[in-house]
């Protein structure tokens, strides 16, 4: 009888808090679960107010109302870098949500590998509680050092004497990316961890530095594709340009202290890459339909009669 009584008093105290604590539904979301130390790792929080009414949201002297709650694998928690930081208010309103993107790379010690659960909290002061998003994990490696470099700062750069430029390359479930680093070795700063894209083959050739340390570095990309990016000594991207390889490969070239990309044919990277897209019609001969070329279903699709 005695049991059965606490099982009834739990009941009620989960029957009232059930829709307390739907009233605010916190859901957080990675585009994956493998990143490489020091590269941005972006967090999409959705915050949607269930409460049926308008909620205003600010940090309280005792309470900010929203953070992220991150431990390893082994359950030891990770303090923000600042644990004083401050939230700018948000107004929800009934039956709306919220979505936002958060990089949590600048606001946590994430530069051990392992596996890191990650959750996300609001807390609102109209309401007096927490609201939390389920556990996420993901893991932080290290890549497969490909090429590196020391180089100096020239004067009125930025601050530090030297850079040590990296190019990695890390293993995903279904290709391999290509990432720059550049840092301070001796201050202790990384400037940036940069993925650049998928690659499926990489020289040494295929990175130079100029007179002035910018960093300029192609990559094959699919078959015939290459990316060509130039950085500045401090890992800010200065320049992106496509290359479609015809019958020379592009190669970057230096000549008295410049650096330029010989060969190939210019596209934007932002488009379709030229061996994705489909021909024009102008570009091939289109057969009589006698009886042994007579056109197929397929071939009257309105999507095969029309040229990009």
């Amino acid at each position: 009888m005695t049991k059965f009584r606490y099982w009834l008093i739990a009941l009620a105290l989960w029957a009232a808090l059930s829709p307390l604590s739907a009233q605010i539904q916190v859901d957080i979301k990675f585009k994956r679960s493998l990143y490489v130390v020091y590269e941005p790792i972006i967090c999409t929080v959705t915050i949607t107010n269930q409460s049926g009414r308008t909620l205003d949201l600010a940090d309280t002297p005792r309470n900010q109302w929203f953070s992220f709650q991150i431990e390893t694998g082994k359950g030891r928690p990770i303090p923000p870098n600042d644990p004083n930081y401050q939230n700018q208010p948000l107004t929800v309103p009934a039956g709306e949500k919220v979505v936002r993107a958060i990089n949590l790379t600048p606001l946590f010690p994430l530069g051990e590998f392992g596996t890191y659960r990650v959750r996300g909290t609001v807390y609102s002061e109209e309401l007096k509680q927490y609201f939390s998003s389920p556990n996420l994990n993901i893991e932080i490696t290290e890549g497969r050092l490909l090429w590196e470099d020391t180089v100096g700062v020239p004067e009125g750069a930025g601050p530090g004497k030297t850079r040590r430029v990296s190019v990695l390359a890390h293993r995903l479930p279904t290709t391999s990316m290509l990432y720059l680093r550049v840092e301070d070795a001796e201050a202790g700063i990384v400037y940036c961890t940069t993925q650049l894209g998928r690659f499926i083959a990489f020289n040494n050739s295929d990175i130079e530095m100029d007179g002035a340390n910018n960093i300029h570095i192609l990559q094959n990309t699919a078959p015939k594709a290459f990316l060509y990016s130039q950085f500045d000594v401090n890992g800010k991207l200065v320049n992106q340009q496509g290359y479609q390889a015809g019958a020379q490969r592009p190669i970057l070239v230096r000549s008295q202290g410049v650096v330029s990309v010989s060969g190939g044919t210019e596209y934007d990277p932002r488009a379709t890459p030229p061996e994705k897209q489909l021909p024009k019609l102008g570009d091939r001969p289109v057969p009589l339909p006698t009886p042994q070329s007579a056109p197929t279903p397929e071939d009257k699709r309105p999507e095969n009669l029309l040229s990009r």
